[in-house]
């Protein structure tokens, strides 16, 4: 039986399953790997979205990457909400001798719409960008994070192109917020070369988790060895099935169905 890939997740804990921590885990092994986690904060939440937030201390997660580095070991890192610029730095000073792949998605409103980081926590977010082997924003972070207006296609390149020059890593700029017909992921390697993905909007208001699992997904194929663009690749047709499975729950943004793709999930990767 081959040795699953380690994989550890940095994020905060959804107490409704459906994003955070809890997608992670679910993430990680459907897709055959050994999931470990460092939480850097607890939130009360559901489908209808973030009631209270608690973010740990700094020495607390540090704790827990230490661990699991020391005993353990990583293949590849997932990073997702942070909740106060000082977990930001002690996440990138943990992650620097580190030799793992890195997926960062830098979450800053949960799906329902709540603030998940603030302006000194978003400042924060360019060195474990300079850490990252990929950085996964969606349209809005993609703005935020450079100052660029990211409408068109080539606004979004940009916009993706002017991380990847300074952070020196790969930027999957996500296109779900966008109002097109297809929705059209763009991948920026370090190189400055681009691959698009694209498929068929779902209509669905099941959503919550979706760049939590895209995510997770990425770090555990780049932990099975993948390259960059199949990493992508076989992650976005995970989340496009997690999306197709959702089970139904709440009356707001649910969750997807993570499970529903056991079996077909490990295969794939």
């Amino acid at each position: 039986m081959p040795v699953p890939p380690r994989i550890l997740a940095i994020a905060g804990s959804d107490s409704s399953g459906g994003a955070g921590i809890q997608a992670d885990i679910k993430t990680i092994t459907m897709l055959g790997g050994y999931a470990m986690t460092a939480i850097t904060a607890v939130t009360a939440q559901n489908t209808l979205g973030v009631k209270q937030v608690e973010t740990l201390s700094p020495s607390m997660l540090a704790a827990q990457i230490e661990c699991c580095v020391s005993d353990i070991g990583v293949d590849a890192v997932k990073i997702g909400m942070l909740g106060s610029p000082q977990i930001a730095e002690i996440a990138a000073s943990h992650l620097r001798d580190i030799d793992a792949a890195v997926v960062f998605d830098p979450v800053m409103v949960a799906t329902s719409g709540a603030v998940l980081a603030d302006e000194d926590t978003i400042a924060a977010f360019r060195l474990l960008m300079d850490r990252a082997t990929l950085v996964t924003p969606n349209l809005p972070e993609l703005e935020a994070l450079t100052g660029l207006p990211c409408t068109t296609q080539d606004e979004i390149y940009q916009a993706a192109a002017t991380l990847v020059e300074r952070h020196s890593c790969h930027v999957l700029a996500k296109g779900g917020h966008s109002r097109t017909e297809r929705v059209l992921d763009l991948l920026v390697r370090s190189d400055g070369s681009a691959v698009a993905f694209d498929h068929a909007r779902i209509e669905t208001r099941h959503t919550h988790g979706t760049g939590c699992t895209l995510s997770s997904a990425i770090a555990t194929l780049l932990g099975h060895g993948q390259g960059i663009d199949h990493a992508v690749r076989l992650a976005r047709k995970f989340v496009f099935g997690a999306l197709q499975a959702a089970p139904g729950f709440g009356s707001g943004h649910g969750p997807m169905g993570h499970q529903a793709l056991r079996g077909r999930a490990q295969s794939s990767s």
